[in-house]
């Protein structure tokens, strides 16, 4: 079941990983530092420029555990090494972006700007009115901070206005024909 958690994670140059007891991992990186525990469970071990994940028998749940183990290591080594990116487009007349100083203002209609302030680790820039760009270097957070701006104006089906991720494809509906 777990083909994802059998691979091996090779440790790119410049990327440190450290396991201490109680498998808490920390991966350190050119673009920061993240910590984390894991199930007791699993079997972390380092040899070289290589972390392998092991688990202890062959039931369901451990199967689970241990791919999504080995998935939330890699993506900790992938992003204090590279960092992670998603981009947002916004669609309408009048609808825009602005980041300044760790706030996100987004003018989507309403009678009033939407401001989201955007946590410590996280990095977010608007290259043009209707683009937005959110990097860091936890995918978890990267996702969830896009995923909480989509949620401002999510796209409509009829004209496609709102806040989309760039490469999403956005269903359309036919609407009122004239008669």
């Amino acid at each position: 079941m777990s083909r994802i958690g059998n691979k091996t994670i090779t440790i790119p140059a410049g990327v440190e990983v450290t396991i201490s007891e109680g498998n808490e991992v920390t991966v350190k990186g050119p673009k920061g530092t993240l910590t984390r525990q894991f199930d007791s469970r699993m079997t972390i071990e380092q040899s070289g420029s290589e972390v392998t994940v092991r688990r202890p028998n062959d039931e369901k749940h451990v199967k689970q555990l241990h791919g999504t183990t080995r998935a939330l290591i890699h993506n900790m080594v992938v992003g204090v090494s590279e960092g992670f990116k998603k981009e947002l487009q916004i669609t309408g007349v009048g609808y825009r972006a602005e980041a300044k100083n760790n706030v996100l203002t987004l003018n989507m209609g309403f009678s009033h700007p939407v401001i989201i302030n955007v946590e410590e680790g996280l990095k977010v820039e608007t290259p043009k009115r209707d683009q937005i760009v959110v990097t860091g270097i936890d995918k978890q957070r990267v996702g969830e901070l896009a995923a909480n701006i989509r949620a401002v104006r999510k796209p409509e089906p009829y004209k496609g206005k709102g806040i989309a991720y760039k490469d999403e494809h956005i269903r359309r509906k036919e609407g009122k024909k004239a008669a």
